[in-house]
């Protein structure tokens, strides 16, 4: 079984996944650290992320492990520090390379070989078009900075109000405007809209459609 959950940023897709996967008693890759680990080892490396060979071989040469909230490259942990702010500006850069992404895509895909719950921004668009359930989610911008400032104020980081919205703002028109897998939702996914829903609904929500839609065996 594939369950794939797309949204954008702070859109609460990551923290649903988890959630959805533990019932499901599913494994569960988060997508985006996969894009983070890449940008962060560009940035360690030197490599100009502007140069799209240089960042496609990167990412063709480095295998990519998700566990949770955990992440690998070539068996290095990199997760400490994988949501800081050192390469906040090369990550949308990295994750609209098609090289990038072709070769990301790749390792997904073969993560999934026994079921899977993975969130991303393409999952059902493009990682897995034929997943047997698709879901996207929504929020509001005012939602999605209220819920961005929290990730970061827990990290124990301060916060700007006005730049976090900006960034924000930056990071979904980025995502919905790239050329190649933009974010938007499959034609046959399920919209939810998590601004009125805390994130015990979402996941009820979900895993009841997985539930009464599963196929037998």
């Amino acid at each position: 079984m594939i369950v794939a959950i797309d949204g954008g940023v702070a859109s609460g897709k990551s923290a649903v996944g988890r959630r959805v996967a533990k019932e499901l008693n599913l494994p569960f890759i988060d997508s985006g650290l996969m894009y983070r680990a890449i940008s962060r080892l560009a940035v360690q490396r030197g490599v100009d992320p502007h140069d799209a060979d240089a960042l496609t071989s990167l990412a063709e040469s480095t295998e990519i492990r998700v566990e949770g909230d955990h992440v690998w490259a070539d068996g290095r942990d990199m997760t400490e520090g994988i949501f800081g702010t050192d390469y906040a500006e090369v990550l949308p850069v990295v994750s609209a390379t098609p090289g990038v992404r072709d070769a990301l895509v790749k390792q997904q895909r073969a993560a999934a070989s026994k079921g899977i719950v993975m969130a991303g921004r393409d999952i059902g668009t493009i990682v897995f078009p034929d997943a047997d359930f698709k879901f996207f989610l929504t929020a509001s911008l005012e939602e999605k900075v209220r819920r961005r400032s929290a990730q970061y104020e827990r990290r124990g980081e301060t916060v700007d109000a006005g730049a976090m919205r900006q960034e924000v703002e930056l990071r979904d028109r980025a995502d919905t405007e790239r050329a190649v897998a933009p974010l938007r939702p499959a034609d046959d996914a399920v919209i939810v809209d998590t601004d009125e829903l805390d994130i015990d609904q979402v996941v009820a929500l979900i895993v009841d459609q997985v539930r009464r839609g599963a196929r037998p065996g």
